[in-house]
């Protein structure tokens, strides 16, 4: 019970932080996790619409990774299996070519405090460039399709993922091995990991 509690008062924290207070909507840290989580997912940070929400994920993006682990809503928010935890916890803005590179204040205070909380982690998957750079530094120089046609280096306790927006349809038919060799070896390792919660 000690645990949850550290979780508890770390997320209450996270959720009061104003760091980033000049952000363009302003700071609305969105995390989720708890210490039993199994499953982490790190990608970069909520968009306009999650802002607005508060809930990370609930949009077509969501939608499809839930498709690719194979799991529904309400597995996907329950926190004591499921960690999510993007790169930055509050919208960073927008800028000509989309949504702004997540805030650095926030892994530089946040991160540790958080990933030593997660003990219970068994997979991570790990989303886009900023979160590649991070958990998995010696990918740093790689694309992120090359990333993730290197997934085998680190599986099962990590996987690199695309972005699973609509934006990136194009991306998706452009790489059908994506889907038909490794997204039927993660959902069997997510079914198999949750099955033993």
């Amino acid at each position: 019970m000690k645990n949850l509690a550290n979780s508890s008062s770390l997320i209450e924290d996270i959720r009061s932080c104003t760091i980033c207070s000049d952000l363009p909507l302003g700071p609305r840290p969105i995390v989720q996790f708890s210490s039993t989580a199994k499953l982490l997912i790190v990608g970069q940070a909520p968009g306009r619409i999650t802002h607005h929400k508060g809930i990370p994920f609930d949009d077509p993006s969501g939608d499809r990774l839930r498709s690719w682990l194979g799991i529904t809503k309400e597995t996907f928010y329950d926190s004591q299996n499921i960690a999510i935890v993007p790169m930055g916890f509050c919208f960073p803005g927008t800028g000509k070519g989309g949504d702004l590179p997540p805030r650095t204040e926030c892994a530089e205070v946040w991160r540790d405090k958080v990933l030593n909380e997660l003990q219970c982690i068994e997979l991570t998957l790990v989303i886009g460039r900023y979160a590649i750079d991070w958990h998995l530094s010696h990918f740093s120089k790689h694309t992120v399709t090359s990333a993730v046609k290197s997934w085998a280096d680190v599986w099962p306790q990590k996987l690199i993922l695309p972005h699973p927006s609509p934006r990136n349809n194009r991306w998706l038919k452009q790489n059908p091995w994506f889907e038909k060799d490794i997204i039927p070896s993660l959902k069997h390792r997510v079914r198999t990991m949750l099955a033993s919660s």
